[in-house]
C-alpha cells in the first residue's frame, strides 16, 4: 500500500479500526465487507480539506452538489448485494467519488459503472486507477438507461433515488441476479433488494434511506 493510502491522524489505521467497530456494532455481519472497508483508503474520494472527517460514519460533499456515502450505507448495501453469493458481473448506476466503486471492485470480479457528471467520473476513474484496480469499466451516461451494450448483469447498485424503479434496469438484471436501490421522494426513500426469480421478482424492503435523486441527462 502506497504511504498517502495508509494515512495519518484521523485517516490513520486505528481510526479506520474504529469505524469497522462501529459497523459492526450496527449489524454489518460480512468479514469481506468489514475488511475492505477497513483497508480501503476513503480519505483518497474527498477533498484534503475534509480527509479528517473520513472516517466518520457520515456522508460527506464530494462538489457538484453529490456527496459520498455513508460508510454505514455502503457496507450494508455491499453486504445486501453479496447475500446470495458473489456475483461476476456488477452494474453500479452513480459513480460519484468513486468510493463504492472502489469498494465492489475488490470484492467482484468485473464492475460497470456509470455517472451523469463529467467532473466526478474523470476524479473516480484517477483514483481508481491510483489504487490498482484494474476490473472497472467506466461510462459517462444518463444511469437510468443502464448499459444496454452488456444488457446482463448478475448484479446492480444504485447509488441515487428514482421514485420509482426503472425497468430498464429491472430488464438489465440476470435470471438469479440481485439490483440494490433506494426508491422513493426525498424524506420517503427505502432501500430494496430485488432478486429476479424464475416466477419473477422478489422486492425486499431494507431500511429507510436518504440519497440524491436519480437524474437523467448527462452534464
Amino acid at each position: 500500500m502506497k504511504p498517502d493510502h495508509l494515512g495519518i491522524g484521523m485517516t490513520s489505521q486505528r481510526t479506520r479500526e474504529r469505524l469497522v467497530r462501529r459497523l459492526a456494532e450496527q449489524g454489518i455481519r460480512s468479514e469481506a465487507v468489514l475488511e475492505v472497508i477497513r483497508t480501503t483508503p476513503r480519505h483518497l474520494f474527498v477533498d484534503e480539506a475534509l480527509a479528517g472527517r473520513a472516517y466518520e460514519d457520515t456522508a460527506l460533499p464530494i462538489g457538484f452538489g453529490q456527496t459520498i456515502s455513508q460508510p454505514y450505507v455502503v457496507a450494508r448495501m455491499t453486504e445486501a448485494l453479496l447475500s446470495g453469493g458473489v456475483p461476476g458481473d456488477v452494474l453500479e448506476i452513480g459513480t460519484g467519488s468513486g468510493y463504492q466503486t472502489a469498494i465492489l471492485a475488490r470484492l467482484v470480479p468485473r464492475v460497470y459503472t456509470l455517472e451523469r457528471i463529467a467532473g466526478l467520473i474523470q476524479r473516480a476513474q484517477n483514483i481508481v486507477a491510483e489504487l490498482d484496480l484494474d476490473n472497472v469499466l467506466f461510462r459517462h451516461s444518463d444511469g437510468e438507461m443502464g448499459w444496454p451494450a452488456k444488457p446482463c448483469f448478475d448484479g446492480i447498485i444504485v447509488t441515487a433515488a428514482p421514485e420509482e424503479v426503472p425497468q430498464t434496469l429491472m430488464a438489465q438484471l440476470a435470471p438469479g441476479g440481485r439490483m440494490v436501490i433506494p426508491v422513493g421522494q426525498p424524506g420517503r426513500q427505502e432501500l430494496r433488494l430485488i432478486t429476479r426469480t424464475p416466477a419473477g421478482y422478489q422486492d425486499i424492503t431494507l431500511d429507510r434511506v436518504s440519497f440524491v435523486p436519480l437524474l437523467r441527462g448527462i452534464l
